[in-house]
Protein backbone atom coordinates (compact mmCIF):
# COMPACT_ATOMS: atom_id res chain seq x y z
CA UNK A 1 0.00 0.00 0.00
CA UNK A 2 0.92 3.89 -0.68
CA UNK A 3 -0.08 6.80 0.74
CA UNK A 4 -1.32 9.10 -1.72
CA UNK A 5 -0.15 13.28 -0.47
CA UNK A 6 -1.61 15.91 -1.45
CA UNK A 7 0.12 19.59 -0.75
CA UNK A 8 -2.54 22.36 0.59
CA UNK A 9 -1.27 25.64 -0.75
CA UNK A 10 2.16 26.31 -3.60
CA UNK A 11 3.75 27.51 -0.88
CA UNK A 12 7.62 27.38 -0.78
CA UNK A 13 7.98 24.96 2.09
CA UNK A 14 6.86 22.59 -0.55
CA UNK A 15 10.18 22.50 -2.30
CA UNK A 16 10.89 20.38 0.88
CA UNK A 17 8.55 17.75 1.44
CA UNK A 18 8.23 16.75 -2.46
CA UNK A 19 11.48 15.39 -2.81
CA UNK A 20 11.30 13.52 0.71
CA UNK A 21 7.54 11.89 -0.45
CA UNK A 22 8.93 10.79 -3.46
CA UNK A 23 12.10 9.04 -1.94
CA UNK A 24 10.22 6.96 0.10
CA UNK A 25 8.41 3.88 -1.04
CA UNK A 26 5.48 3.90 1.05
CA UNK A 27 4.43 7.16 -0.22
CA UNK A 28 3.19 8.84 -3.90
CA UNK A 29 2.50 12.71 -4.71
CA UNK A 30 -0.55 12.53 -6.24
CA UNK A 31 -2.07 16.24 -6.21
CA UNK A 32 -1.84 20.06 -4.96
CA UNK A 33 -4.24 22.64 -3.81
CA UNK A 34 -4.36 26.47 -4.45
CA UNK A 35 -7.21 28.18 -4.34
CA UNK A 36 -6.85 29.68 -8.04
CA UNK A 37 -7.09 27.04 -10.20
CA UNK A 38 -4.49 28.25 -13.04
CA UNK A 39 -1.74 28.39 -10.50
CA UNK A 40 -2.36 25.02 -9.36
CA UNK A 41 -2.28 23.77 -12.67
CA UNK A 42 0.82 25.52 -13.53
CA UNK A 43 2.14 24.14 -10.31
CA UNK A 44 1.61 20.83 -10.90
CA UNK A 45 3.00 21.09 -14.56
CA UNK A 46 6.54 22.34 -13.09
CA UNK A 47 6.87 19.62 -10.21
CA UNK A 48 4.98 16.60 -12.19
CA UNK A 49 2.37 16.27 -9.78
CA UNK A 50 -0.53 14.32 -11.28
CA UNK A 51 -3.78 16.24 -10.27
CA UNK A 52 -4.33 20.11 -9.18
CA UNK A 53 -7.39 21.47 -7.59
CA UNK A 54 -8.54 25.12 -7.48
CA UNK A 55 -9.74 25.07 -4.28
CA UNK A 56 -8.37 23.71 -0.67
CA UNK A 57 -11.56 21.73 0.08
CA UNK A 58 -11.89 20.46 -3.48
CA UNK A 59 -9.04 18.73 -3.11
CA UNK A 60 -9.43 17.70 0.63
CA UNK A 61 -13.23 16.27 -0.40
CA UNK A 62 -12.13 14.90 -3.88
CA UNK A 63 -11.48 10.82 -2.08
CA UNK A 64 -8.47 11.39 -4.22
CA UNK A 65 -5.45 11.87 -1.44
CA UNK A 66 -4.54 10.13 1.94
CA UNK A 67 -2.69 12.33 3.65
CA UNK A 68 -2.41 16.37 3.19
CA UNK A 69 0.89 18.33 4.01
CA UNK A 70 -0.88 21.75 5.36
CA UNK A 71 2.12 24.48 4.85
CA UNK A 72 -0.50 27.44 4.87
CA UNK A 73 -0.23 30.59 7.09
CA UNK A 74 -0.44 30.34 10.70
CA UNK A 75 -4.00 31.23 11.48
CA UNK A 76 -5.13 28.71 8.90
CA UNK A 77 -3.38 25.66 10.04
CA UNK A 78 -6.84 24.52 12.48
CA UNK A 79 -9.15 25.55 10.19
CA UNK A 80 -7.65 23.22 7.27
CA UNK A 81 -6.39 20.70 9.25
CA UNK A 82 -9.87 20.38 11.00
CA UNK A 83 -11.17 19.96 7.68
CA UNK A 84 -8.91 17.19 6.73
CA UNK A 85 -9.74 14.82 9.32
CA UNK A 86 -13.12 15.17 8.78
CA UNK A 87 -12.68 14.31 5.42
CA UNK A 88 -10.78 11.10 6.22
CA UNK A 89 -7.71 12.40 5.48
CA UNK A 90 -4.50 12.34 7.24
CA UNK A 91 -2.58 15.88 8.55
CA UNK A 92 1.00 16.93 8.22
CA UNK A 93 0.41 20.09 9.90
CA UNK A 94 3.26 22.64 9.52
CA UNK A 95 4.50 24.16 12.51
CA UNK A 96 3.73 25.90 14.82
CA UNK A 97 0.59 23.40 15.16
CA UNK A 98 -1.89 26.56 15.65
CA UNK A 99 -1.44 29.53 17.79
CA UNK A 100 -4.52 29.46 20.08
CA UNK A 101 -4.94 26.65 22.94
CA UNK A 102 -8.86 26.38 21.67
CA UNK A 103 -7.57 25.60 18.19
CA UNK A 104 -5.21 22.57 19.79
CA UNK A 105 -8.22 21.30 21.33
CA UNK A 106 -10.02 21.39 18.20
CA UNK A 107 -7.14 20.03 16.13
CA UNK A 108 -6.69 16.77 18.52
CA UNK A 109 -10.54 16.04 19.27
CA UNK A 110 -10.87 15.76 15.67
CA UNK A 111 -7.97 13.57 15.08
CA UNK A 112 -9.56 11.49 17.78
CA UNK A 113 -13.01 11.86 16.66
CA UNK A 114 -11.98 10.54 13.19
CA UNK A 115 -9.07 8.20 13.73
CA UNK A 116 -6.94 10.24 11.37
CA UNK A 117 -3.35 10.91 12.24
CA UNK A 118 -2.29 14.27 13.07
CA UNK A 119 0.92 15.43 13.74
CA UNK A 120 3.20 18.12 13.90
CA UNK A 121 5.86 18.90 11.20
CA UNK A 122 9.41 19.58 13.20
CA UNK A 123 11.62 17.95 10.82
CA UNK A 124 14.54 18.58 12.62
CA UNK A 125 13.22 15.84 15.24
CA UNK A 126 13.38 13.13 12.88
CA UNK A 127 17.33 13.90 12.39
CA UNK A 128 19.62 11.47 13.99
CA UNK A 129 21.23 14.10 15.37
CA UNK A 130 18.04 15.14 17.30
CA UNK A 131 17.90 11.80 18.65
CA UNK A 132 21.79 11.14 19.37
CA UNK A 133 21.45 14.37 21.59
CA UNK A 134 18.16 13.10 23.35
CA UNK A 135 20.33 9.80 24.06
CA UNK A 136 23.33 11.92 25.66
CA UNK A 137 20.82 12.85 28.17
CA UNK A 138 18.96 10.09 28.95
CA UNK A 139 22.48 8.05 29.61
CA UNK A 140 23.58 11.00 31.61
CA UNK A 141 26.61 12.02 29.54
CA UNK A 142 26.00 15.46 30.44
CA UNK A 143 25.16 15.17 34.16
CA UNK A 144 22.09 16.90 35.03
CA UNK A 145 20.86 19.39 32.53
CA UNK A 146 20.97 22.97 34.05
CA UNK A 147 20.58 25.43 30.96
CA UNK A 148 19.45 25.30 27.51
CA UNK A 149 20.07 28.21 25.37
CA UNK A 150 18.68 28.66 22.03
CA UNK A 151 19.03 30.77 18.94
CA UNK A 152 17.39 30.93 15.53
CA UNK A 153 17.28 34.54 13.74
CA UNK A 154 17.68 35.93 10.11
CA UNK A 155 17.73 39.16 8.61
CA UNK A 156 14.45 39.66 6.50
CA UNK A 157 14.72 41.20 3.42
CA UNK A 158 10.99 41.42 1.86
CA UNK A 159 9.54 43.26 4.71
CA UNK A 160 6.67 44.58 2.90
CA UNK A 161 5.41 40.91 1.60
CA UNK A 162 6.23 38.69 3.69
CA UNK A 163 3.12 37.13 5.57
CA UNK A 164 5.25 36.50 8.82
CA UNK A 165 4.38 40.11 9.56
CA UNK A 166 1.03 40.20 9.19
CA UNK A 167 -0.99 40.11 12.61
CA UNK A 168 -4.01 38.56 11.22
CA UNK A 169 -2.33 35.36 9.35
CA UNK A 170 -0.58 34.98 13.26
CA UNK A 171 2.69 36.46 12.20
CA UNK A 172 5.78 37.40 14.55
CA UNK A 173 9.26 36.04 14.99
CA UNK A 174 8.21 33.26 18.36
CA UNK A 175 5.79 31.94 16.06
CA UNK A 176 8.16 31.55 13.23
CA UNK A 177 11.31 30.61 14.22
CA UNK A 178 11.86 31.11 17.90
CA UNK A 179 9.24 27.97 18.21
CA UNK A 180 11.98 25.82 17.04
CA UNK A 181 14.40 26.68 20.49
CA UNK A 182 11.19 26.42 22.14
CA UNK A 183 10.42 23.17 21.12
CA UNK A 184 14.03 21.98 21.25
CA UNK A 185 13.72 23.08 25.36
CA UNK A 186 11.17 21.15 25.63
CA UNK A 187 12.51 17.69 24.34
CA UNK A 188 15.34 18.13 26.61
CA UNK A 189 13.36 18.80 29.32
CA UNK A 190 10.37 16.53 28.85
CA UNK A 191 7.96 18.55 30.03
CA UNK A 192 6.22 22.41 29.98
CA UNK A 193 7.77 24.92 32.21
CA UNK A 194 6.46 26.06 35.10
CA UNK A 195 6.64 29.05 34.43
CA UNK A 196 8.06 31.54 31.89
CA UNK A 197 9.05 35.64 31.47
CA UNK A 198 9.81 37.15 27.94
CA UNK A 199 10.46 40.67 26.04
CA UNK A 200 9.69 41.75 22.73
CA UNK A 201 10.42 44.50 20.00
CA UNK A 202 7.04 45.22 18.10
CA UNK A 203 8.16 47.05 14.67
CA UNK A 204 5.61 48.67 12.41
CA UNK A 205 4.12 45.62 11.72
CA UNK A 206 2.38 45.42 15.09
CA UNK A 207 3.99 42.27 15.72
CA UNK A 208 7.50 40.67 17.43
CA UNK A 209 10.16 41.09 15.11
CA UNK A 210 11.98 40.28 17.91
CA UNK A 211 11.78 37.95 20.66
CA UNK A 212 13.24 36.73 23.56
CA UNK A 213 11.97 34.16 26.70
CA UNK A 214 13.02 32.82 29.88
CA UNK A 215 11.36 29.22 30.78
CA UNK A 216 11.65 28.25 34.23
CA UNK A 217 11.26 24.21 34.75
CA UNK A 218 11.78 24.17 38.23
CA UNK A 219 15.10 23.78 40.97
CA UNK A 220 17.93 24.47 39.23
CA UNK A 221 16.90 23.95 35.33
CA UNK A 222 16.19 26.89 32.94
CA UNK A 223 15.86 27.68 29.22
CA UNK A 224 16.56 30.90 27.22
CA UNK A 225 15.47 31.42 23.89
CA UNK A 226 15.98 34.46 21.40
CA UNK A 227 14.44 34.85 17.88
CA UNK A 228 14.82 37.58 15.39
CA UNK A 229 13.92 39.01 11.89
CA UNK A 230 16.02 41.77 12.36
CA UNK A 231 19.23 40.07 13.11
CA UNK A 232 21.62 38.12 10.29
CA UNK A 233 21.20 34.60 10.08
CA UNK A 234 22.09 32.21 13.33
CA UNK A 235 20.89 29.05 14.59
CA UNK A 236 22.34 27.07 17.39
CA UNK A 237 21.13 25.22 20.58
CA UNK A 238 23.95 24.86 23.65
CA UNK A 239 23.30 22.74 26.25
CA UNK A 240 24.78 23.22 29.80
CA UNK A 241 25.16 20.01 31.92
CA UNK A 242 26.96 19.31 35.37
CA UNK A 243 29.60 17.54 33.38
CA UNK A 244 29.60 18.90 30.26
CA UNK A 245 28.41 21.37 27.26
CA UNK A 246 26.74 20.34 24.31
CA UNK A 247 27.46 22.86 21.69
CA UNK A 248 24.82 22.65 18.24
CA UNK A 249 25.83 24.79 15.63
CA UNK A 250 23.06 23.41 13.24
CA UNK A 251 20.14 22.17 15.27
CA UNK A 252 17.14 22.98 12.67
CA UNK A 253 18.99 23.63 9.11
CA UNK A 254 21.71 22.48 6.87
CA UNK A 255 21.77 19.42 9.01
CA UNK A 256 22.76 16.82 6.14
CA UNK A 257 25.68 18.69 4.93
CA UNK A 258 28.81 15.89 4.76
CA UNK A 259 31.42 16.86 8.22
CA UNK A 260 28.89 18.54 10.63
CA UNK A 261 29.71 17.58 14.25
CA UNK A 262 28.48 18.53 17.69
CA UNK A 263 30.95 20.16 19.93
CA UNK A 264 31.27 18.45 23.84
CA UNK A 265 33.52 20.26 26.11
CA UNK A 266 33.59 18.83 29.84
CA UNK A 267 34.38 19.84 33.39
CA UNK A 268 38.02 19.68 32.87
CA UNK A 269 38.30 22.02 29.69
CA UNK A 270 38.75 18.24 27.58
CA UNK A 271 36.39 18.93 24.39
CA UNK A 272 35.52 15.72 21.65
CA UNK A 273 33.95 16.36 18.14
CA UNK A 274 30.79 13.98 17.65
CA UNK A 275 30.15 13.20 13.72
CA UNK A 276 26.11 13.75 13.30
CA UNK A 277 25.09 10.92 10.15
CA UNK A 278 23.57 12.37 6.89
CA UNK A 279 19.83 12.36 6.00
CA UNK A 280 17.07 14.45 5.21
CA UNK A 281 15.39 15.21 7.96
CA UNK A 282 12.37 15.93 5.60
CA UNK A 283 12.32 12.27 4.62
CA UNK A 284 12.31 11.26 8.06
CA UNK A 285 9.27 13.16 8.78
CA UNK A 286 7.07 11.67 6.07
CA UNK A 287 8.27 8.11 6.96
CA UNK A 288 6.89 8.69 10.25
CA UNK A 289 3.81 9.17 8.78
CA UNK A 290 4.05 6.60 6.73
CA UNK A 291 4.76 4.19 9.91
CA UNK A 292 1.19 5.73 11.67
CA UNK A 293 -0.81 5.60 8.76
CA UNK A 294 0.31 2.05 7.63
CA UNK A 295 1.83 0.59 10.25
CA UNK A 296 -0.52 2.33 13.20
CA UNK A 297 2.89 3.17 15.33
CA UNK A 298 2.89 6.11 17.43
CA UNK A 299 4.25 9.39 15.54
CA UNK A 300 7.50 10.59 17.32
CA UNK A 301 6.00 13.64 18.32
CA UNK A 302 2.80 12.92 19.90
CA UNK A 303 -0.19 15.37 20.33
CA UNK A 304 0.62 16.28 24.01
CA UNK A 305 3.25 17.73 22.56
CA UNK A 306 2.39 19.87 20.51
CA UNK A 307 -0.58 21.20 22.61
CA UNK A 308 2.69 21.91 25.76
CA UNK A 309 4.40 23.91 22.33
CA UNK A 310 1.36 26.34 22.09
CA UNK A 311 0.74 26.65 25.43
CA UNK A 312 4.40 27.72 26.48
CA UNK A 313 4.04 30.20 23.20
CA UNK A 314 1.22 32.07 24.13
CA UNK A 315 2.26 32.01 28.08
CA UNK A 316 5.71 33.91 26.42
CA UNK A 317 3.32 35.56 24.45
CA UNK A 318 1.16 36.65 27.23
CA UNK A 319 3.97 37.92 29.64
CA UNK A 320 5.59 39.84 26.98
CA UNK A 321 2.49 41.98 26.21
CA UNK A 322 0.79 42.07 30.10
CA UNK A 323 4.59 42.00 32.04
CA UNK A 324 3.29 39.67 34.28
CA UNK A 325 5.14 36.05 35.28
CA UNK A 326 2.85 33.32 33.99
CA UNK A 327 3.08 30.40 35.66
CA UNK A 328 1.88 27.29 33.78
CA UNK A 329 1.01 24.71 36.19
Amino acid sequence: MKVRWGLLSTARINRRLIPAIRADQRGELVAVASRDEARARAYAAEYNIPQAFGSYAAMLDSGEIDAAYIGLPNHLHAEWSIHALEAGVNVLCEKPFAITLDEVDAMIAASRRTGKVLAEAFMYRHHPQTKLVGNWIKEGKLGEVTLVQGTFSFFMNDRETNVRLVPEYGGGALWDVGIYPLSFAQYIFGRTPAAVSAVQWVGPSGIDESFAGQMDYGGAQTAQIACSFRNPFMASVVIHGTLGRLEINRPFLNMNEKGHQLLFTAVDGSSQRISVPRLDPYLGEVEDMHGAILDGQPNLIRLEESLHHIKTACALYAYAQNNQRIRLE
